[in-house]
């Protein structure tokens, strides 16, 4: 096991090398030696694949612990104080009525839960308060809901394994894609090769390029039309025009106005920009962050900075609204849910900071969190096997298995309706796919990939007016994916699969996991780290940062 661990640490190491812009001959040259690494970790990996195999996320003590669940399991419910985004998924309200997050152990004054596996052995028992709420529905109602909702699942499971999707390639970006945002049928793409591109859908084109960044473009946000309208009349432009927010390492914000392709304004804001979105309360705020963890507020109406705070420690990675609320995501695993008073002045005020022991999210140099809040819970993507589903208003959290092995890697989390989809690339064999999850109950759907897939950095989607889905994926190449209809004889260019070892993988309480048997697998060992040190000794300063950003855009 200490060569396979070694082995999987070169690999992880080499997969970060490969989205870095500048390269030293060693580096190169560690690269050069991917196939090499592959191919003797496939050869350890199949010897040590009988019965003592200890290679996955989780051991076969606990696989066997869980096939017993899964045997015992009525209908999983995962708790959800969030209505349901899909209309295959109803009876949202008993299953929020029976099921409470499990406690973290570490938070030992905290009240006690309700265990999953009491949930699991006893699926149609409701206690008192939930028959007061009811107004007294039996324990046949409970069971008949809980049939009906595994049917719906069962359902949409089907449907999913049968799903066919068109890909396109968009070419015109020579580096790698780092944001995407969608837009009526337009596609805007950012990338380190410091441009702004729009491209569109329907005919795959690009459409504008936008070059004015002198450093590689880190986030876009696309505000509402209304907001939209309200800038586009003070600029004499069209009702109908449509601005782009681009986020750079030139420490500037551009807004861009998509039909004359022109940007009309820049904000400075002194530090690197690694993250933003937009806030659409009030007049609208802009919610920026930066290299070193600084969060702040510009308002939309003036563009004068309103609020800037020292947030994290490292580079802010992702930022996400839920109404007022904004979820900021940084490299050292933390995270900061903030609630917009709509004020001229420091509109952000802080509500809960959930540092990387409590979000499970820290431990390695380099990190990048993705985040994508829904009701009380916010999924968590920080480049391991699981996404994390933290509880933000109770600090609890649990892990959700997206990969089969520890040599698996999640870029991205987002949702889309009633889904939930990660990315997932494994170190080992670069093989690429999407994981899709039903929600709110966070069941496993199906995977989707395709030949030669590369790695996902990001992601977007939006439906057509029939109720199809279209995505947009961004990494080394940037691919639309077009939904076909199951029944047509079109062949679609993607294959849906299950992966039963993520279905016997079920979501698991932090108290329950073995705690990040993985971690050490991030840090470089002694040999490597003397070989980073002799090649690189100019550029001390950046790699001992280790911050995410600097990795990426250095």
């Amino acid at each position: 096991m200490g060569e396979v661990r070694k082995l999987q640490k070169k690999l992880r190491q080499i997969g970060n090398l490969e989205i870095q812009i500048s390269l030293s001959p060693e580096e190169r040259f560690k690269i050069s030696r991917k196939a090499e690494l592959r191919s003797r970790l496939a050869e350890l990996q199949l010897q040590l694949s009988g019965p003592q195999q200890t290679l996955g996320i989780v051991g076969d003590r606990k696989k066997e612990k869980m096939k017993r669940q899964v045997e015992e399991d009525a209908p999983e419910a995962l708790p959800s104080q969030t209505p349901s985004a899909s209309k295959f998924l109803k009876g949202e309200e008993q299953s929020k009525a029976k099921a409470t997050p499990a406690a973290r152990q570490r938070e030992t004054g905290r009240e006690a839960k309700i265990s999953r596996q009491q949930d699991r052995k006893e699926p149609a028992k409701v206690s008192d308060h939930d028959r007061d709420v009811s107004g007294g529905c039996s324990d046949f109602d409970t069971e008949q809901q809980l049939r009906q909702e595994e049917a719906e699942f069962a359902s949409l499971k089907s449907s999913w394994e049968k799903a066919k999707f068109r890909l396109r390639l968009l070419e015109g970006h020579n580096d790698i894609v780092t944001c995407v945002v969608a837009v009526d049928n337009l596609v805007v793409s950012g990338s380190r090769d410091t441009t702004v591109k729009v491209w569109h859908v329907p005919t795959a084109t690009e459409q504008k390029n936008l070059g004015g960044h002198s450093g590689g473009v880190t986030c876009l946000s696309a505000p509402p039309p209304e907001y939209c309208k309200r800038l586009a009349r003070s600029l004499s432009l069209s009702d109908k025009e449509r601005f782009i927010l681009s986020g750079s390492a030139d420490c500037c914000v551009k807004i861009w106005a998509l039909s004359i392709g022109q940007c009309v304004k820049s904000l400075y804001t002194f530090n690197a920009v690694t993250a933003l979105c937009f806030v659409a309360e009030e007049d609208g705020y802009i919610i920026t962050g930066s290299d070193g963890g600084k969060v702040q507020a510009w308002s939309w109406h003036t563009f004068e900075n309103c609020q800037s705070i020292n947030a994290h420690q490292e580079a802010v990675t992702s930022i996400q609204t839920q109404g007022p609320l904004v979820f900021s995501g940084a490299a050292e695993g933390g995270v900061s849910v903030w609630e917009n008073r709509c004020s001229d002045r420091d509109p952000l005020r802080l509500l809960h900071h959930w540092g990387e022991e409590v979000t499970g999210c820290g431990g390695g140099s380099g990190g990048r969190l993705t985040l994508s809040p829904r009701g009380d819970r916010a999924f968590l993507a920080y480049g391991r096997a699981w996404l994390k589903i933290l509880h933000w208003r109770t600090g609890t959290s649990s892990k959700l298995t997206n990969h089969n092995s520890i040599t698996g890697i999640t870029d991205c989390v987002h949702q889309t309706g009633g889904l939930l989809i990660g990315s997932c690339y494994d170190l080992a064999n670069g093989e690429s796919s999407l994981n899709l999850f039903s929600l709110p109950q966070c069941r496993y759907l199906a995977s989707l990939t395709w030949p030669d897939a590369p790695r996902i950095l990001c992601f977007a989607a939006w439906t057509t007016g029939s109720g199809d889905h279209r995505w947009v994926t961004g990494g080394r190449d940037l691919i639309v994916w077009e939904q076909l209809p199951s029944s047509g004889k079109q062949r679609g260019d993607v294959t849906a699969k299950r992966d039963s070892r993520l279905e016997s993988c079920l979501l698991e309480s932090e108290g329950d996991t073995e705690d990040d048997e993985e971690t050490d697998d991030y840090e470089d060992d002694h040999e490597d780290n003397d070989e980073a040190k002799n090649s690189r000794s100019d550029g001390a300063k950046d790699a001992e940062s280790g911050s995410w950003f600097r990795c990426v855009l250095q």
